[in-house]
């Protein structure tokens, strides 16, 4: 059957995970990837009608991935109550690349919890979404950024294994505190996680050197005996943000996650939208860490692709302004208002190789996820691309092989 459907040539400088092709082609067939490689062979690897050089450069990239992001376009999926309502902002981030994303929630009541749950469950099920991730209930208050403090909770590896089972599989990550009491250990919160087929998100914690390192132990060492785990690696919630600060006399948890990634055993999220986290500092963490090991996400809430003014994020009011989000009471940053295209952007122009930037953003968080299916220009792959210009503004995207936009 797939002889018969005809071929989409796509032709320009191709990103692939390993190279970058400057003159390239990428082959679609319905939907999926049928040849990725240079124009100069397309005719003998079997592909003819290939297109002239394109009248004006373009940028081929595969269809982006980002792991943490909890709205956009006005909507917000910690505060949506149905589908419906959660898909405004799937749209939003798909029409600027995003073609695979986990839907995140924040800290709120367990009823609330189970509610949202039981509204992405429905999207992911319908293939809009990868998953889920719960970023809280059970993290630290002192380090708790814009989670409402009075909503955090002890943690409880009973209410973890609830919302594990009713996400139905599609529970990716959760973020915990590692220093807080019944999150590591036998019947701990990790294990439950992982139990569960989740991994646990090290993060909005204040912990120290010692704690962190012990809970990460325990996590690489669970996940090493779990058969059918969704991958190896426990991930570090937006690396930076929302955690004790390193110093020389008080290390805290910072250094252990940068070694930690550095010798390939988490995947640390970085929100570099120059805003989170400065571009040199983004640069730097690709320096030590390396591509394979880093997550490129947006944070991004209801506000991204929209005006500054005011949002809500769960339980908490957010004001906008300079396209900064804040909380309207105490000034935390609520998340970012970026597309991780856009993200993509300010970290090549920070930098760091296109090639790599394109692993963090795409490849990198589909192992997050398990799936080998997108992520990436490679051969058997889903059609999920992304066509730019050069400046990085969105010429085309496939998901799947079908447009989607513009």
């Amino acid at each position: 059957m797939s002889e018969q459907i005809a071929p989409e040539f796509l032709r320009g400088r191709v990103v692939t995970p390993t190279a970058v092709i400057a003159d390239g082609v990428v082959v679609l067939r319905g939907a999926t990837i049928a040849w990725v490689g240079e124009a100069a062979q397309a005719a003998a690897a079997g592909w003819s009608g290939l297109p002239d050089t394109v009248a004006s450069p373009v940028t081929v990239l595969p269809g982006l991935v980002d792991i943490h992001t909890h709205g956009g376009g006005g909507a917000s999926y910690p505060d949506a109550t149905t589908p419906e309502e959660a898909l405004v902002a799937v749209h939003e981030h798909r029409a600027h690349g995003t073609t695979t994303l986990v839907a995140s929630l924040v800290t709120a009541a367990p009823d609330t919890l189970r509610q949202r749950v039981g509204v992405l469950t429905a999207l992911a099920e319908a293939g809009e979404i990868a998953g889920i991730h719960l970023e809280g209930p059970f993290v630290s208050t002192v380090r708790c950024g814009a989670q409402d403090p009075e909503l955090i909770q002890v943690p409880d590896a009973d209410l973890t294994r609830e919302l594990a089972t009713q996400a139905r599989g599609f529970l990716v990550t959760m973020t915990i505190a590692p220093e807080l009491s019944g999150v590591a250990g036998d019947g701990g919160v990790v294990d439950a996680l992982i139990d569960a087929g989740a991994l646990p998100s090290f993060g909005h914690t204040d912990a120290s050197w010692q704690q962190t390192t012990a809970a990460l132990d325990d996590a690489r060492r669970r996940l090493e005996t779990t058969p059918g785990r969704r991958s190896g690696r426990s991930t570090v919630t937006h690396l930076f943000n929302g955690m004790r600060p390193m110093t020389h006399r008080d290390p805290g948890p910072i250094p252990v996650f940068l070694a930690a990634g550095a010798r390939g055993e988490v995947v640390v999220e970085l929100i570099g939208d120059g805003t989170h986290v400065a571009p040199e500092m983004v640069s730097s963490v690709f320096s030590l860490v390396g591509a394979d090991n880093i997550a490129l996400v947006t944070d991004a809430m209801a506000a991204a692709g929209m005006p500054d003014g005011a949002y809500r994020l769960g339980s908490q009011d957010v004001t906008v302004a300079d396209g900064v989000a804040r909380l309207t009471h105490g000034g935390a940053i609520a998340g970012g208002t970026a597309h991780l295209l856009d993200i993509v952007r300010t970290t090549v122009a920070g930098g760091v190789p296109l090639v790599d930037v394109v692993r963090a953003a795409a490849t990198t968080p589909a192992t997050v996820l398990g799936d080998v299916t997108v992520g990436a220009l490679e051969v058997g792959r889903r059609a999920d691309v992304l066509v730019v210009d050069d400046d990085f503004r969105v010429l085309s995207v496939r998901r799947a092989g079908v447009v989607v936009a513009p």
